[in-house]
C-alpha cells in the first residue's frame, strides 16, 4: 500500500510539473507576443514621430518661407528664368468692379470637356442677373486632329448656344465679347493673344504648336458667321481673381488649391523690371505666378517627398505643388502608411494595394482625417475597401488619422505662408508704410479669392490655413480675408470680357 501511494504521488507530481512547464511555455509565448507587439508599435510610433518632425512648420520656418517667396517673386519680375517662379504677364490691367452691364460670354477649355457660358450683368453693385452654362464633351478623334477641326467643332457648339439664347429674347446682340479660359501652357503677348507652348491632358494637335491660340479660335468663329470677339485670354487663376474682385474690390490676389495649385495677384507695372516701359492706364497688371514651381531650402522636405519626386514624370519641377496640392497629399500619406506597414506589421498581412502608387486619393484621406465617430468607422471602411486591409484595430485607425493630419497640416500651413508672401510683396502684410486715408500703421483691408476642391471641401485644411496666417501676421490677420469663389474659370472669364471690352487698354 505504501509503495503504491508513493508511485501515485510521483505520477501526480509529474503531471503537476508538466502542467507547470506548459504554463511556463504559454506564459513565455504570451510575453514574447507582447514584447513583439510592443516593438511593432514602438517602431510605428518612431516612424510617425520622425515624419511629424520632418514636416514641422513652426512659425519661424513659415516666416522664412514667406521671405523666400518674396525674394523669388522679385527675381521672377526682374528677368525671365531668374526664378523658379515664372511671374508671367497676363496683360490684364482692368478687373471687373460691379458696374459692368450687358451680356457676355465665356469659353472654358481645359480638358476633355469644354464649357460655354453666358452672363447677364445688371451694372448695379456686382449684380449678376442671369447665368447660363452648357458643358460639351470633345470627341476623342478631335483631340489629335487639326486646329481647324477642333476649333471648328467648338465654334459650332458656341454658335448653337448663342442662337438658342437669342431666340428666346427680342432682338439680337450687335457685339458679343468672349472671355477665353485656356488651361494649357501659353506665352501671352497681349490680353487677347497667346502662343501655345505645348499640349497636355491627352491633346496632340501638331499644327497648333507655336500658333496664336486666340487667332485659331477667332478664325473658327468667323467661319461660323458668329459675330463674337475674344476680349481676353486667361487661365482659371486669373478668372478667380476677376470673380473675387467683382464682388469685393479689396480683392488683390487669387489662389487655386485643388488637384493642382497656382496663384496670381495685382502688381504695379513699375515693379515689373523685365518689361521696363510697360504702361497701362491703371498702372498695374495681374501677374500669373505659376507658384506650384516655387522652391526654397526652407520647405520641410522629407524622404517621402524626395521619393515621390523621383518617381514623378516631372522630376525636380513643381516642388511646392507636390507638397500642398490635392494631386499629391493622399499619395504622401500612402507612402508613409506603406513604410509603417512594412517595418512594423501593425496592419497585419498587407496586400499589394497599399504598395500601389496613388491608391489613396486626397479626398479619401480628408474623409479619414475628419472622421469624428468614436470608433473611426469611416477610417475602417476606407482602409478595408480602398486599401484592402481588413480588421484593423482602433489603435491602428488612430495612427492612420495622425498621418493624415500631419500631411494636411503641413500643406495648409505652407499655403498660408505662400499667401502671406504675396501680401508682403505688395505691402499688405502690415509691414509697409501707411497710405493716405488710414491711421498711421493701420493695415488695409485685404481679400484673397480662393478656389479649388481641396480648400472648399476640406474644413480642417481651411482651419489650418487660417490658424497659420494668424500665427504669422498676428493682429494684422484681422484685416486679411480669404473668400471662396465658385467657377472663376467660367464666370470670371466672362466678367473679364466685360471689363476689357468696355475699357480697352494699350501696352507699350
Amino acid at each position: 500500500m505504501g509503495g503504491g501511494g508513493g508511485g501515485g504521488r510521483g505520477v501526480w507530481f509529474g503531471v503537476a510539473a508538466g502542467c507547470a512547464a506548459a504554463a511556463c511555455v504559454i506564459a513565455a509565448a504570451l510575453v514574447s507576443r507582447r514584447v513583439k507587439s510592443h516593438r511593432r508599435w514602438q517602431r510605428a510610433a518612431e516612424l510617425v514621430a520622425e515624419f511629424e518632425e520632418g514636416c514641422g512648420t513652426p512659425v519661424g520656418r513659415l516666416k522664412q518661407v514667406v521671405d523666400a517667396m518674396v525674394v523669388e517673386m522679385h527675381a521672377g519680375l526682374a528677368s525671365d528664368g531668374g526664378s523658379k517662379l515664372k511671374m508671367l504677364l497676363t496683360y490684364v490691367d482692368s478687373l471687373p468692379h460691379g458696374s459692368e452691364k450687358g451680356i457676355y460670354y465665356a469659353l472654358d477649355l481645359g480638358g476633355t470637356n469644354f464649357r460655354v457660358l453666358q452672363v447677364q450683368l445688371g451694372g448695379k453693385g456686382s449684380n449678376i442677373l442671369k447665368q447660363k452654362v452648357e458643358k460639351q464633351p470633345i470627341p476623342q478623334e478631335l483631340m489629335t486632329s487639326t486646329c481647324e477641326k477642333m476649333f471648328g467643332f467648338i465654334a459650332s457648339k458656341l454658335k448653337q448656344f448663342v442662337e438658342e439664347d437669342e431666340e428666346s429674347r427680342e432682338g439680337t446682340i450687335e457685339t458679343r465679347a468672349l472671355g477665353f479660359t485656356f488651361s494649357f501652357p501659353v506665352k501671352q503677348s497681349s490680353v487677347s493673344s497667346g502662343v501655345l507652348m505645348k499640349w497636355t491632358k491627352g491633346f496632340s494637335i501638331e499644327d497648333a504648336a507655336d500658333r496664336d491660340i486666340v487667332a485659331c479660335l477667332q478664325e473658327a468663329l468667323t467661319k461660323e458667321g458668329l459675330n463674337m470677339q475674344v476680349a481676353v485670354l486667361v487661365n482659371d487663376t486669373v478668372g478667380t481673381l476677376a470673380l473675387g474682385h467683382y464682388h469685393d474690390q479689396d480683392t488683390v490676389a487669387a489662389v487655386i488649391i485643388g488637384t493642382g495649385t497656382n496663384a496670381c495677384y495685382v502688381e504695379r507695372t513699375d515693379a515689373i523690371i523685365k518689361y521696363q516701359g510697360l504702361l497701362t492706364n491703371s498702372g498695374s497688371m495681374v501677374i500669373n505666378m505659376e507658384w506650384g514651381n516655387f522652391w526654397t531650402s526652407h520647405l520641410p522636405r522629407t524622404s517621402y517627398d524626395v521619393e515621390l519626386d523621383e518617381d514623378s514624370l516631372n522630376r525636380t519641377d513643381q516642388g511646392f505643388e507636390k507638397m500642398i496640392s490635392g494631386m499629391y497629399l493622399g499619395e504622401i500619406a500612402r507612402r508613409v502608411l506603406f513604410r509603417i506597414a512594412v517595418e512594423s506589421e501593425v496592419f497585419g498581412d498587407v496586400g499589394s494595394k497599399l504598395s500601389q502608387p496613388f491608391a489613396l486619393s486626397t479626398p479619401l484621406m480628408a474623409t479619414m482625417h475628419e472622421d469624428e465617430s468614436a470608433d473611426l468607422r469611416e477610417v475602417k471602411r476606407i482602409v478595408e475597401q480602398t486599401l484592402q486591409i481588413p480588421d484593423i484595430p482602433l489603435k491602428t485607425r488612430r495612427l492612420v488619422v495622425k498621418v493624415c493630419d500631419i500631411v494636411s497640416r503641413r500643406a495648409a500651413r505652407l499655403v498660408a505662408a505662400g499667401i502671406v508672401g504675396i501680401l508682403k510683396k505688395i505691402g499688405r502684410d502690415g509691414s509697409g508704410p501707411s497710405t493716405s486715408g488710414r491711421p498711421k500703421g493701420q493695415p488695409m483691408r485685404t481679400v484673397v479669392a480662393v478656389e479649388g476642391g481641396l480648400y472648399e471641401g476640406y474644413s480642417m485644411f481651411r482651419d489650418y490655413v487660417d490658424e497659420a496666417i494668424v500665427e504669422i501676421l498676428g493682429d494684422v490677420a484681422q484685416y486679411i480675408f480669404l473668400k471662396t469663389t465658385v467657377d472663376g474659370s467660367g464666370t470670371g472669364a466672362a466678367l473679364l470680357a466685360a471689363a476689357h471690352s468696355s475699357n480697352r487698354k494699350s501696352y507699350i
